[in-house]
């Protein structure tokens, strides 16, 4: 018989969701949380330095699920899926970029019939979690766990500085705050990076007097196969190696590649796809139809000899609208960064400008290759589905470039490495860019929330799954849309706010 343990909440996956579960839920001393993380759990001073070094994004193959995409039909490629295993999830692995989701994100949201997301409901809980110094009272919290730090012009490199100004130059305004009131043009970007530390939410919300709370485990190396049900009631979780345990209460944190694998091996998934895997239905939801990610292209310069600096990796970004943008969209980046290896630049040092459209009208999908947890999922993004999502991509690479011509940027700059010089016709820039697309991560929307009377959603407003009891879903993955900011401060937010809740 397999060990049976009982627990008030059992939330699955400690990431950027996850961890702020096990914090705010275990505030009440009479509610025993069980947190299960399938990568390792480790106290917030002893995270390696691949883990906690800001300088180092995406983990390694110890911290990460080794995911890829089947996209290899569409685009000719398949793109790295990164999925962080390990406490902190995505928010240990990615940029640190601590960009809010915009006020136009959230009125998308309300307009799919989802109640109780506007701006005005969720910007108190924006400022609640952060501890920010800097900016204006209205639009920042000072005393939260989550700390978020504006980047200065002084600490980036000569490169990143350049950057900055030669987009001004190109016409774009100076950003003073993307998290403030105005967010269309250039700036040095908020992180949540102290003293070169990544602070992901194992850290910041598992610190070690949250991690003694006598009502609060905190358990490494869990993996989860499956929800155990009692008809549609979800009564607990079947790790891999056979253990079950048992809940009053299961959240699922796994993320927009976990959570919904998680739910279709144990019955909740699309019915027909789930009975070609001979998977007993349990509830007939459309899971993993939505799936959005934003597609990232990168625009490389090799850095003359005379300016190669390369530390700190993250630095600035442009955010502006495409002319097909709705009215105060930002449906654009152009972020500066050097995540980049020297060594395959011909002078040691590089520079990238990365440009994504970061509202995307192609929806992707995920499946299940098997009913083994161990399998890793079909995942397509798709990309480039919708044309103008294509038609979008150029003008942010064409923006890009000119920065790239303008001076003090152009100064700094020996070559373009991609798509390199050689490119220069509409035709052929379109081919490189679909040869070289990879992805954000930021994926979001495979559990979509919406309305009763929406088909295609799966959860509510709250993130508890439609057609089961005792049964939340509360990570990226419930979005009802991807919103045009990286996601993660965004997904802490949501998790704060379904704390509240429920």
């Amino acid at each position: 018989m397999p060990a049976v343990n009982t627990h008030d909440v059992i939330i699955v996956g400690g990431g950027s969701a996850g961890a702020v579960l096990a914090n705010r839920l275990s505030e009440d001393a009479s509610r025993k949380v069980l947190l299960i993380e399938a990568g390792p759990a480790y106290t917030s001073v002893d995270f390696p330095d691949v883990i906690a070094n800001a300088n180092r994004v995406g983990g390694d193959a110890a911290h990460d699920w080794g995911y890829r995409t089947q996209d290899h039909l569409g685009l000719g490629h398949d793109v790295r899926a990164l999925r962080g295993k390990v406490l902190g999830g995505g928010s240990a692995v990615n940029a640190a970029v601590a960009m809010r989701a915009r006020a136009s994100d959230f009125a998308r949201w309300t307009a799919r019939g989802v109640k109780g997301w506007t701006f005005e409901d969720v910007l108190p809980v924006f400022k609640s979690l952060e501890n920010t110094p800097t900016g204006d009272d209205d639009w920042h919290g000072r005393t939260g766990p989550f700390p978020i730090r504006q980047r200065t012009m002084e600490e980036n490199t000569p490169s990143m500085q350049a950057f900055v100004l030669a987009a001004e130059a190109a016409g774009l305004a100076r950003v003073s705050d993307f998290n403030g009131s105005e967010q269309n043009g250039v700036s040095p970007y908020p992180l949540n990076v102290v003293d070169g530390r990544r602070i992901n939410t194992g850290m910041a919300y598992l610190t070690d007097d949250v991690r003694r709370r006598p009502n609060l485990t905190v358990m490494g190396h869990a993996e989860a196969d499956s929800i155990v049900f009692s008809g549609s009631r979800a009564i607990g979780i079947k790790l891999i190696g056979g253990e079950t345990l048992t809940g009053g209460k299961i959240i699922l944190s796994a993320g927009t590649y976990g959570s919904p694998s998680i739910l279709m091996r144990s019955g909740i998934g699309p019915s027909s796809h789930l009975r070609e895997l001979d998977i007993p239905v349990v509830v007939d939801a459309p899971i993993g139809n939505r799936l959005k990610e934003h597609p990232f292209y990168y625009n490389v310069y090799a850095l003359k000899p005379e300016a190669i600096s390369m530390t700190p990796a993250a630095g600035a970004i442009v955010w502006t609208n495409s002319s097909e943008a709705g009215p105060d969209e930002l449906d654009l980046h152009v972020s500066g960064t050097h995540i980049f290896d020297p060594d395959q630049s011909p002078t040691g040092g590089a520079i990238v400008l990365a440009c994504s459209v970061t509202l995307p009208r192609s929806n992707g999908s995920i499946r299940l290759a098997s009913r083994d947890p161990r399998a890793m999922p079909l995942i397509r993004f798709n990309f480039f589905q919708d044309p103008s999502d294509l038609r979008r991509m150029m003008e942010a690479v064409k923006l890009s470039r000119r920065i790239g011509r303008t001076a003090p940027f152009s100064n700094m700059i020996e070559m373009e490495m991609f798509p390199g010089k050689n490119v220069d016709e509409d035709a052929s820039l379109e081919k490189a860019i679909i040869e070289q697309v990879d992805g954000y991560s930021h994926p979001t929307s495979s559990v979509p929330m919406g309305s009763a009377e929406d088909p295609t959603a799966v959860v509510d407003e709250n993130g508890a799954v439609r057609g089961a009891e005792n049964l939340h879903v509360v990570d990226a993955s419930i979005m009802p849309d991807i919103v045009s900011a990286p996601t993660n401060v965004t997904t802490i937010m949501m998790a704060e706010m379904i704390s509240r809740r429920i």
